[in-house]
């Protein structure tokens, strides 16, 4: 059976051929799978694509072995949240603020030389917050590049008294480099690029005195990528920080319950805004969707101890009890 490939592939494979860095190659080759027909006439093609983006990868990650930088960086928690940004903005010391972790924080410069994570709490969950160095940083592209594109969410920390629209515009472009794009409501991606969740914290609020950093960006970026002020070394406003990070991860925690029991509410299920009682029945034990019958739940139906079929759709803090 013929390949039949399209002029898209062959442009993405031109720019194989060009790329010169890991990252390149890396993003031509993703993108000459995505507009690949699929059929068995392509089946020994994708193949190779495949392992030539492997063979890549692990060439990448040995190179920065030495320095002890993770080419990836396992999940934890309730979701993910990368900060990124330019170099000086914050970000180490909102880590600080936000959780447990204590990195190396000064007011130079690149600083943060790799990766650094910690554990935010919310309410009665946790969430994952990692520390990414300078957006700029070129030794360190390959393994940002990855760590990037996988993240739940990533926020962009600019420095409000520092030009913080040109902050956000080039953190976007250098994003951009690495073929992650802010994933926009109604806005379709071209092929090859991947869309991200994306949020703008705006830093040293304390210092924004007439507001005009903060509402810059806002005006910017309206109707695109959503901000917020803060301060990380006052402390000033990283509850609420903490509430729109959780909103913008776009999960809910739904609770169960055995019949007769009382819920425990410290251990929830977390589930993706949108999803159903036949999704969370299977979140909670694989054999669950089969053979679930109904639910009972208290929170979001018309009353307390309603019940629910398994397409019904949940809410944040919904409690169900499962009847299989």
């Amino acid at each position: 059976m013929p390949a039949n490939l399209t002029p898209q592939y062959f442009e993405a494979e031109r720019r194989f051929k060009a790329a010169t860095t890991p990252e390149e190659k890396i993003q031509a080759l993703e993108g000459m799978l995505a507009v690949m027909p699929k059929h068995k006439g392509t089946d020994h093609l994708q193949a190779d694509l495949r392992r030539k983006i492997a063979k890549i990868q692990d060439e990448a990650e040995k190179k920065y072995a030495t320095s002890r930088r993770s080419f990836n960086i396992r999940k934890e928690g309730a979701g993910q949240v990368a900060f990124i940004g330019p170099p000086n903005t914050g970000k180490s010391l909102l880590l600080a603020s936000l959780t447990n972790v204590v990195p190396e924080i000064a007011d130079y410069p690149f600083t943060t030389k790799s990766p650094n994570v910690g554990m935010m709490p919310f309410e009665n969950i946790q969430i994952q917050i990692v520390d990414m160095p300078a957006i700029n940083m070129e030794e360190s592209r390959i393994w940002t590049n990855n760590i990037l594109r996988n993240a739940d969410l990533l926020a962009i920390v600019v420095d409000l008294i520092d030009n913080p629209v040109a902050q956000a515009e080039d953190t976007i472009a250098e994003l951009e480099k690495m073929a992650i794009v802010p994933e926009v409501e109604g806005v379709e991606t071209d092929i090859g690029l991947r869309p991200r969740k994306m949020f703008i914290i705006g830093n040293k609020g304390d210092y924004d005195i007439e507001d005009e950093g903060i509402t810059s960006i806002t005006a910017r970026f309206a109707g695109k990528l959503d901000a917020i002020r803060i301060s990380a070394e006052e402390k000033t406003n990283l509850e609420e920080l903490k509430r729109q990070l959780f909103n913008h991860l776009e999960i809910i925690r739904v609770h169960t319950k055995s019949p007769g029991q009382k819920v425990d509410l410290s251990d929830p299920v977390i589930l993706s805004k949108e999803a159903t009682v036949k999704e969370c029945a299977e979140a909670v034990h694989k054999d669950f969707k089969a053979k679930l019958r109904y639910a009972v739940m208290w929170g979001s139906g018309k009353f307390a101890g309603q019940r629910v079929g398994p397409d019904h759709t949940l809410k944040d803090n919904d409690i169900i009890e499962l009847h299989i």
